[in-house]
Formats: structure tokens, C-alpha cells, sequence
């Protein structure tokens, strides 16, 4: 038996390859096993290669594997693209219509031609194909095919019974004809039993808009694009059971005006986008700043610049959303690492963007946003709402043609808030430099109190878990630092370093701006090496930590922009090649 294997479905976007993974690994998932999969796809509706990568487990699994066990491939794109992944004993299981074959220098693995669609049009049409699909990967696995009954049904059960039992009629054939296929052989990948756990399955982005509304959000303009658009298709079903609604923009302009002005009236309200969308947005996040209104934005960043590669993985806005705005502002750039961080950051982001009376940017990455992972239950007792000096208490009289100090300048930079309508809270807001009441101003006094007060919020962030640390030990031969989806890949090439006999820590950044400086320079200090490892090419997050805690000497980057995550092994290997130039392995 097998504690953990890699599973790999392919073929043409459009021909139901999405459906297949997803069928596949719900099922697993309700048997308990921990799963993580990631999509990769193509920037058009239909047509182009995809693939959905499924890494199944006993254990919790945080990344994509460094091989692959079995592929299931409905064209042959799909073995040629993808054979390399294979490890030595692994299957590949082809539909007999386009005749699979290996290429000659594919040695470790074996081919099992199995008629998907032959089998599937005996039952009734070829679009079933998929599912026997499924079948052959659950007799490789060992895998009962009345596991899957249940999901099938939550899928086609509103066309009726005869289509649910023709599905799970092709899952059957399909698991029968790879057993006779198999042979003696059958047993190698029988997988161990799981837990048999109850554990939500789910992407980030889906985490986000469930956060969002658990959070108290109740308003969302937003303009849909990849791979954001997930948050806004979530809380379309979502929003309106309590009370609230979406509204499509017409672009991303549209979208952080009207946020802001929800949040101006009192409501919880957020906008999500990537980096092309973000960028439409910044001088709109002045706005927010300079007019102190609370505001969450969701960035899902993808491979850029312009429209780049949209469907693919990348870090490279990190420089942008701290200092993109022009001029200067007080803004909170948060990163969960993990589904489980992307429901409660989003929680926290509402609460800190009311408490600091500024705009909060929750990066998060392709990797993260699509990605779905397996998911502990949430608990819901930590959940708290904190609206910070929003008053809501009957306010003094003002004196005759006096206006309220919504913007009063105050020891920790934040002023009392009111919303509109509210008796005595009357004020002036504008975009430009104002005083205590909101009346534009250009006195220089006047623009040194209110700039320093409006940046003195950055002083006293209070953020529970700024960095997430493996472990307490200051000193290390390295230390690993990285933020958003590369902390599962990191943790795997820490144990292998820790296995040849190097001390290694990983500080993973959860709180990008203002830079946690005081929490992880300790074991910056302590730290032979620092290797930051990250998704662009410029080392953007390497060049924030410089910039922030020093020690130019130790830093080094592992940097990979191709539009793919890493893989646990490429990090392993190329910090042991850091290590091993200085003498230290």
C-alpha cells in the first residue's frame, strides 16, 4: 500500500477534463484522504491543453507533487506534454480512440489503452468518457466505484435517475476494464486507507467570499477576470441570503468607487482583481486613503505585465501594491498562505481596514486563488467584528456653522468615524488636502498635521501572526523566507535539507506591509543564509526584506516566473547548490 500518490488527468479545454479531477477528488476527499490539485489551463473559453494535477494523501499535503503516479490522458498533447512528470513504475491510461503512445525515450512508465469513448457511446454518448475515466484511476487505486454514487448524483440527479445510474454505469465498465488490463499489476498503487474525516474541499478564492460574508461583508462591485472572478461568482449565490448583493461594473474603476462608497455609508464592502484590474484601481485607492475610508481589496495575481500570461502562476505585484498609489498613504498589505489563512486574513482585513480607517490589499496568488485543497473544519468561535471608532453613540451639538472633526487629528492617527445622515456628524469630503472638518486646505501646517497623522496608523498595526514561523530556534544554517502559495514547497524541501544535517526555519510573511521588522530580524540575524523564494524575476520580496531588516550579504533568491509553482524539488535542489558554493553541506 501507498500513503500518498499523484494523479493527472489531460486533454483539450473543453472536453470535460475540469469535471473529471473534480468527480475524482470529491470522492476521495469524503473518504478522508487529504488532497491538493492545481489546474493548469489555457487563456481561451475552448480548445488548448489542460490538465488537472491531483496529489491525493493520509497526510496533510500543501503543494504540488515533484512527479506523477498515473495520467490519465484523453489526447495524445496530453502524453507528450506531460510524460516527463512520470516516475518509475507509472501508468498512463489513454483513451484507445486516438491510439496512445509512448514516446521512445519514456522508459519507467506502462500504457494501458482503455476505449473511454468506445464504452461511453455504448452507453448512450461519448460525453460520458470522463467517467469512464474515472472508473479505470479508482480500480488502480483500489477504490470501491460506489464511493463515487453520491457525488454523481449531487451532479446529475436534476436530470434524473436514468442519467445518474448511466454515469455511474460507465465508472463500473470503466474500473472492469482496467482490472482485466492490469493484471498482476494491480496491486502497486493500492492506495492506504484514509481517516475517513469529514474535511471541506475547496479553492482560496472560495475561502475569500466565505470569510467575506462570514466577516460581515454584505456589498461587492466588482469586474470579472482570471483568477479573481471565482470570489465574485461565490458571493452572486451567497450575498443576497443575507441581505446583501454584487453588482458587475463596468470596469475596475467603477468597481473601488463604488466600495468605497458603501463602506463611506457604513457597509462592509469589498472589490476583487488581479494585477491589470489593480492597476485601473490605484488612483481610486488614494482616494480611500486620503479621504480615510476602510476599504478591502482582493489582489489575485497572475503572470503580467499587461495581460501576460492570465491563467498562469506569479507573484510579481508585491512593489506595486505597496507603493503603487501615487503619493503616499497609509495602506495594509496582508498574504495568507493557505485556505484556511485566506477565510480568517479576510476576516481580519474588514477589521483592520475600519480600525485604521485605510485601505487593506490581501495578495494572494493563482497558485492559492485555484487551488484546492483540502480543508480542516473552520472555526467559527474566533470570528469577531471589530468596527473600531465608527460612532454609533448620539453625538454632542455642534456650534452654530461649526462642521464635525471627522478627520481630528489624534494620538494613534485614527479620527472618529460617522456615516452619513447621523445628527451632528455633518462634514466635507473631498480628494484633496482638507482640515480637521473635511474644508480643503493647503496651509502647510495644516498639510504636515494631517499627512502625519494619517501615517502615524502605520504605527500601531496590531497583527496577530505577521510571519508564520516553523520554528522558534533563532539560529539556522538557512533560513527560508516566502509568502502566498510557496509555503507547501518550501516546508517539503526544509525536511530533505534537514535530513542531509542542515538546521533550517522558515519565516513565511502573512503581514507584507507594514514589513514585520521586529519580528523576524532575530532570525535574519541568526541565520547563516537567507534564501527567499518566490514567483517573479526580480526578487521582489528579497529586495522588501533588504530594504527592511538589512543583512544584504546573507540573501539570496530562488526565483521562477514560467507561469508554473514550485515544485518541492526544485527548491530543494537549488538552495543545496547555495549551500553547497559556500561549504556549508
Amino acid at each position: 500500500m501507498v500513503k500518498q500518490l499523484s494523479w493527472k488527468v489531460g486533454g483539450q479545454q473543453g472536453e470535460g477534463i475540469e469535471s473529471t479531477g473534480e468527480i475524482f477528488s470529491t470522492a476521495l476527499n469524503r473518504l478522508g484522504y487529504y488532497l491538493y490539485g492545481y489546474r493548469h489551463f489555457s487563456s481561451r473559453i475552448k480548445g488548448g491543453h489542460t490538465n488537472n494535477k491531483i496529489r491525493v494523501s493520509t497526510t496533510q499535503v500543501r503543494s504540488v507533487s515533484d512527479d506523477l503516479d498515473i495520467l490519465v490522458a484523453f489526447d495524445q498533447e496530453t502524453i507528450d506534454v506531460n510524460v516527463h512528470e512520470l516516475r518509475q513504475g507509472g501508468i498512463v491510461i489513454g483513451d484507445a480512440k486516438f491510439k496512445p503512445a509512448l514516446p521512445e525515450s519514456c522508459t519507467t512508465a506502462t500504457l494501458y489503452s482503455v476505449p473511454f469513448t468506445e464504452i461511453a457511446t455504448e452507453l448512450g454518448t461519448s460525453l460520458m468518457k470522463n467517467m469512464v475515466a474515472v472508473g479505470a484511476s479508482s480500480a488502480v487505486l483500489h477504490i470501491d466505484t460506489d464511493v463515487f454514487e453520491e457525488v454523481v448524483l449531487e451532479i446529475f440527479g436534476r436530470k434524473g435517475q436514468q442519467v445518474v445510474q448511466k454515469n455511474m454505469e460507465a465508472i463500473k465498465r470503466g474500473a472492469e476494464y482496467i482490472r482485466e488490463q492490469l493484471g498482476e499489476n494491480l496491486e502497486t498503487m493500492r492506495l492506504e486507507p484514509a481517516d475517513g474525516q469529514k474535511r471541506m474541499f475547496m479553492i482560496g478564492n472560495d475561502a475569500i467570499a466565505l470569510g467575506a460574508v462570514a466577516g460581515g461583508a454584505r456589498f461587492m462591485p466588482a469586474y470579472p477576470i482570471t483568477p479573481a472572478s471565482e470570489i465574485m461568482e461565490y458571493l452572486i449565490k451567497k450575498l443576497p441570503q443575507f441581505g446583501g448583493t454584487v453588482i458587475q461594473t463596468e470596469d475596475e474603476i467603477a468597481a473601488c468607487t463604488m466600495a468605497i462608497g458603501a463602506n463611506y455609508a457604513g457597509v462592509r464592502a469589498l472589490t476583487a482583481s488581479a494585477g491589470p484590474g489593480l492597476s485601473l484601481m490605484m488612483e481610486s485607492i488614494g482616494l480611500a486613503g486620503i479621504t480615510e475610508q476602510p476599504i478591502v481589496i482582493i489582489d489575485t495575481q497572475r503572470g503580467g505585465p499587461s495581460t501576460g500570461l492570465p491563467t498562469k502562476q506569479e507573484q510579481s505585484d508585491l512593489m506595486a501594491m505597496i507603493y503603487g498609489t501615487h503619493g503616499e498613504i497609509p495602506k495594509i498589505v496582508m498574504a495568507p498562505s493557505t485556505v484556511e489563512e485566506a477565510f480568517y486574513d479576510t476576516i481580519e482585513a474588514f477589521n483592520l481596514a475600519e480600525e485604521y480607517q485605510c485601505p487593506v490589499i490581501m495578495l494572494t496568488d493563482l497558485q492559492l486563488s485555484l487551488g484546492k485543497q483540502s480543508v480542516n473544519p473552520l472555526d467559527y468561535s474566533r470570528i469577531q467584528i471589530r468596527r473600531g471608532k465608527l460612532q454609533e453613540a448620539e453625538l454632542p451639538e455642534l456650534e452654530a456653522k461649526e462642521y464635525y472633526k471627522r478627520y481630528e487629528v489624534t494620538k494613534d492617527g485614527v479620527s472618529p468615524r460617522v456615516v452619513p445622515g447621523m445628527k451632528n456628524g455633518i462634514h466635507h469630503v473631498t480628494g484633496v488636502e482638507h482640515d480637521e472638518t473635511g474644508k480643503p486646505s493647503e496651509s502647510p501646517i495644516n498639510r504636515n498635521n494631517q499627512m502625519d497623522k494619517r501615517m502615524r496608523k502605520l504605527d500601531n498595526i496590531q497583527f496577530k501572526t505577521p510571519i508564520h514561523l516553523h520554528s522558534d530556534e533563532v539560529d539556522s544554517d538557512v533560513l527560508f523566507v516566502g509568502f502566498n502559495s510557496t509555503r507547501g514547497a518550501i516546508e517539503e524541501a526544509m525536511e530533505r535539507l534537514e535530513a542531509d544535517g542542515l538546521r533550517v526555519n522558515h519565516a513565511h510573511i502573512r503581514l507584507i506591509h507594514p514589513f514585520p521588522v521586529d519580528e523576524i530580524l532575530p532570525y535574519v540575524n541568526g541565520a547563516k543564509k537567507v534564501i527567499v523564494v518566490e514567483n517573479n524575476a526580480t526578487g521582489q520580496l528579497a529586495n522588501i526584506l533588504k530594504m527592511n531588516v538589512g543583512n544584504h550579504h546573507k540573501v539570496q533568491s530562488i526565483l521562477k516566473y514560467d507561469g508554473n509553482p514550485f515544485l518541492p524539488q526544485e527548491v530543494y535542489t537549488k538552495s543545496k547548490e547555495m549551500c553547497l558554493i559556500n561549504g556549508n553541506v
